[in-house]
């Protein structure tokens, strides 16, 4: 089977943690061959398809070594270079990380074109947009605690007002980027409702403080819409109040609670039946505070700390999808 990822360049990969990465040790391990391009390199004229400049690859050095370095170029070996059809693969995986700016919408709609054209992509270009990483929550509100998504500086001050302990965030960020806290003195709270939504001219989410983010931010994978039995808990480290794996949290491997799973188990079927085959929930607390659908990860941290080969549950996942 060709397996095509669209991802970053594979010479900025940090091998020892990447979830794409894992996906392409076992993809290969079971004899699967790898292509890979970048968004750039996706194009289309009238009169042909949705092409690619695509590079085969073979894994040098397959596996996760903890002490590689950050940017190890050699892991991979380039053994063709050639313009291909993307609906010429078996599969088209989109894993470019985020953030999800202009150039990474354009891409999903060529990889929309793809599709009518035969590719098979996952996730689904059209569920990458209906799902925004912050706002996708708001169609489950059982599940999430007290929210507010407004431009308006007067709701946002009421919300704090009414909460005391606050959360404010940018719609776009990633990686914990962006994130303000506003306790109950309300210290600087004018000037980070000025910072996020500049004047009003852009939207913020307001979530109340939940204290068990003391416990982890921990992301619940859902691959083919059945729950990874174990979660990666983010624990923030240094007085900081975000669990990011990129803001310096520390990532502890658990099983899931009851409570994760009836989340994960009641918005997986769903996610999965529109075409999302890997999502990354955030849950603190009792809370469910983000879908994750643009590139999810944490396959390493809980496979090597759990045993639980998540990458092989993907992959599992993905013939299936391709029966």
């Amino acid at each position: 089977m060709d397996i095509l990822f669209v991802a970053d360049p594979l010479e900025q990969f940090k091998t020892y943690k990447d979830s794409t990465y894992a996906m392409m040790v076992e993809a290969a391990a079971r004899g699967h061959r790898l292509l890979t391009c970048e968004p750039r390199h996706l194009r289309w004229q009238r009169g042909a398809r949705v092409t690619a400049t695509m590079r085969e690859i073979t894994l040098e050095r397959p596996g996760h070594d903890a002490h590689a370095t950050h940017h190890a170029p050699d892991w991979f070996r380039v053994v063709d270079e050639s313009q291909r059809a993307l609906g010429d693969t078996d599969a088209v995986l989109m894993r470019k990380d985020p953030p999800f700016d202009s150039e990474y919408f354009y891409a999903t709609h060529l990889l929309g074109q793809a599709e009518r054209e035969g590719a098979r992509v996952f996730n689904r270009p059209a569920a990458l947009r209906d799902h925004p990483e912050k706002l996708a929550i708001l169609e489950f509100p059982q599940f999430i605690g007290p929210t507010l998504v407004t431009r308006e500086e007067a709701a946002l001050r009421a919300f704090h007002a009414e909460h005391r302990d606050v959360i404010f965030k940018p719609l776009d960020g990633m990686g914990g980027m962006g994130i303000f806290r506003v306790r109950d003195d309300g210290l600087n709270l004018g000037s980070i409702i000025e910072t996020l939504n500049r004047q009003g001219a852009e939207t913020v989410m307001a979530q109340k403080f939940l204290p068990a983010i003391a416990e982890g931010d921990k992301r619940v994978l859902v691959i083919g819409g059945r729950p990874v039995p174990f979660s990666l808990a983010r624990i923030p480290q240094g007085g900081e109040v975000r669990g990011n794996l990129a803001a310096g949290g520390k990532g502890v491997a658990q099983p899931l609670t009851a409570r994760d799973r009836e989340i994960a188990e009641a918005l997986g079927p769903v996610l999965a039946a529109r075409g999302l085959l890997l999502v990354g929930l955030d849950v603190i607390g009792a809370s469910l505070t983000e879908i994750n659908v643009t590139s999810p990860t944490c396959f390493v941290e809980i496979a090597a700390q759990s045993g639980f080969p998540v990458a092989r549950m993907f992959v599992d996942a993905l013939e299936a999808a391709l029966r």
